[in-house]
């Protein structure tokens, strides 16, 4: 690796997929990574039907062939399910051809997707496979709990998600507006968040939840009872629309079963919203429970109903998690930060470090 210019391959969603993974690679990308050093990204999975995924991820293969022999270093975005079947064929085909790996595990659902759907012999597949990483990247100190045992903690780092700290604005708060981001689907939550709205709605005939996502496939919103009369659906929004609702809205709300780091929370922390957020994944990472958000348990509406009615009820309360909220993420979740982290480990690896 003797050029002075890190050579960086790295592999993961399109950057047009509409999801956590790709939205913090577009993070690291409106930051200036690719300005910091020789960045190649190649985007293995698309929205669309299968057939589409499959053109997809077989095209971004043949460009992985193509490009990896003038790189050092592989940098591997996964998550679970088909997210890890397909990175495990280009994490393998880089270390044939003895290039630095770094496998980066985003996915929320991974420790049940490990435990429960692959076989002892899949699970042992698994591990090979992780353990080829000579840096493992989590997202919080939980996943550390978890992976270390199979892959050994001392090639494991935590490495948060990020975000842009935008400009300090004046929030209304007291405003009753909710605001969601994400897929609209069970898993979200999105049942018991309905059910929490329409109760909320007897002593806050005011409220309004604003639904910024869209509608897997599987499960169309006539499925789901939803509120009447206050509710708004967006579709899926970024850029200054997605800003424009962060800053609008005093309340984000994230009642999910399943959950990595949502970037989605931590742009919420940043535009001070008040926060309600289920006790999954690393969320508890990035709300400290009544002071700089509230977090609920998961599939439950009642925890769900009592934690939003309190922001509802004193927005003085809202605003202060809120402010306490952007705090932390000026603190703990800067891009700035988080790509300088980045570039020590890449260097690191470059220089022959393990």
């Amino acid at each position: 690796m003797g050029n002075n210019r890190l050579k960086v391959l790295m592999v993961g969603p399109d950057r047009s997929v509409r999801g956590g993974v790709s939205g913090m690679v577009n993070n690291y990308f409106d930051a200036g990574l690719d300005r910091m050093l020789d960045l190649c990204y190649i985007g293995t999975m698309v929205d669309g039907s299968k057939l589409r995924k499959l053109q997809q991820a077989v095209k971004a293969y043949m460009r992985f062939l193509v490009k990896l022999p003038r790189y050092d270093i592989v940098h591997v975005n996964m998550a679970s399910d088909s997210s890890y079947y397909r990175k495990s064929l280009f994490v393998q085909t880089a270390r044939i051809y003895h290039k630095k790996i770094v496998i980066h595990q985003h996915g929320g659902s991974f420790q049940e997707f490990y435990k429960q759907e692959l076989s002892e012999r899949g699970r042992r597949r698994a591990r090979r496979v992780l353990s080829m990483g000579d840096a493992f990247l989590v997202l919080g100190t939980e996943w550390k709990k978890f992976f270390g045992p199979l892959i050994g903690e001392e090639r494991i780092t935590v490495l948060p998600n990020a975000v842009r700290i935008p400009e300090k604005t004046e929030k209304r708060y007291g405003a009753h507006r909710i605001l969601f981001l994400g897929r609209l689907c069970k898993a979200k939550g999105i049942e018991e968040l309905f059910d929490a709205v329409r109760q909320l709605r007897e002593n806050y005939p005011d409220v309004h939840l604003y639904l910024a996502g869209v509608w897997e496939e599987e499960e169309p919103a006539g499925q789901m009872r939803m509120p009447e009369g206050c509710v708004t659906e967006t579709g899926w929004i970024g850029g200054e629309q997605k800003q424009r609702y962060l800053q609008e809205c005093d309340i984000f709300v994230l009642p999910s079963y399943f959950e990595g780091q949502p970037v989605s929370v931590l742009e919420a922390m940043a535009n001070g919203c008040g926060i309600v957020a289920s006790r999954v994944g690393d969320i508890p990472d990035m709300i400290v429970d009544g002071k700089t958000g509230f977090l609920c348990r998961p599939r439950d509406t009642d925890s769900l109903r009592e934690k939003l009615d309190r922001l509802l009820a004193d927005p003085g309360l809202c605003r202060t998690l809120g402010e306490n909220a952007r705090r932390k993420a000026e603190e703990a979740f800067s891009i700035e930060s988080s790509i300088g982290q980045l570039l020590e480990i890449y260097r690191g690896l470059a220089g022959g470090g393990k």
